[in-house]
Parts: C-alpha cells; structure tokens; sequence
C-alpha cells in the first residue's frame, strides 16, 4: 500500500468517522481531547495497512479509538509530544458549536465511568448491537446485556439528581 493510498483512506475514514471518534474522546479526556484525538488518528494511521476487512471499518476504527483511548487514560498523559499529519489538518478540526449543557452532563457522567461501561455507553450511543460490542470489547452478549442494565439504571438515578436542581 503506498502512502497515498493509506492517506486517502484515513480521510475517507475521518470524514465518515469523526464524530464516532470523538465520543469517544469526550468520554476518555477530561481535558486534554486534542491530544487523545490526535494520538487516536496516529494510532489509525499506523494500523491501516493491517486492515483486513474481515469486520466492518466502523467496528475496527472503534476497537483502535476505544483501545487508544484505554491505553491513554492508563498512562494519564499530560503532555504528549505527537506526530502531525499535515495533510489532513482540516479534517481533524472540531466545530465549535455551543453544546447541549444536558449532553455534557451526560458525558460527564459517561467520563465517571469505568473502562468498560464507558465503551458500552459510547457503543450503545452508536446502535451498536449486543453481538457487535462483545466482539469488540471481548465479553459475552449476556454480560453486554448485564452492563447496560445497570449502566441505565445508574444514568437514571443520577439525572433524577440532575433534574432536581433546576437543570432541565
């Protein structure tokens, strides 16, 4: 695969995929997102000659951004000297819109989470099914099914809380 075959796949990849992306950045990064999101696309980068299509883009650019974004938050970078691709530096700008004050909450409480819960947070957001986040997570369907329950519950109880104190 030549360089420009790989570059023009990654901005296909990030035009069908940045907001896939950047969930998970939200829900990993406390703060530093630009550098998680970058260390994600470098680690996409890296990985897209072993592509193999034997699972659908979508799932495999989730198993390397939810993997990164793991890795990541185990290492606690703070700062984080990356490599830049160029090329595709108007792609991997963010739009800047004012969000949703009940969408950050939800992040927020997602961010709370641990590793797992917060993947099969971000996967359910996406519609993933049962069978397609325990392949990418590792787990069975019943334990993705087990999770969520629970995961739904607490979100529940909590913006019960939320609602409480006059944020709507």
């Amino acid at each position: 695969m030549t360089e420009k075959e790989q570059l023009n796949i990654l901005e296909d990849w990030l035009g069908q995929y940045k907001g896939l992306i950047f969930k998970i950045v939200r829900a990993y990064a406390a703060a530093d997102h630009d550098d998680l999101f970058q260390e994600i696309i470098i680690q996409i980068w890296h990985s897209i000659p072993a592509f193999r299509q034997e699972s659908s883009a979508t799932t495999w650019l989730y198993r390397i951004s939810l993997n990164t974004a793991i890795k990541w938050t185990r290492r606690e970078r703070k700062h984080y000297q990356a490599e830049t691709l160029e090329n595709v530096q108007h792609i991997l700008e963010e739009n800047r819109i004012q969000p949703d004050e009940r969408l950050v909450w939800l992040y927020e409480e997602i961010h709370k989470l641990d590793e797992i819960d917060r993947s099969i947070t971000l996967l359910l957001l996406e519609g993933f099914s049962y069978k397609e986040m325990a392949v990418i997570l590792g787990i069975t369907e019943s334990n993705v099914g087990v999770k969520i329950n629970r995961i739904k519950k607490q979100l529940i109880a909590k913006s019960k809380n939320y609602e409480h104190h006059g944020i709507r």
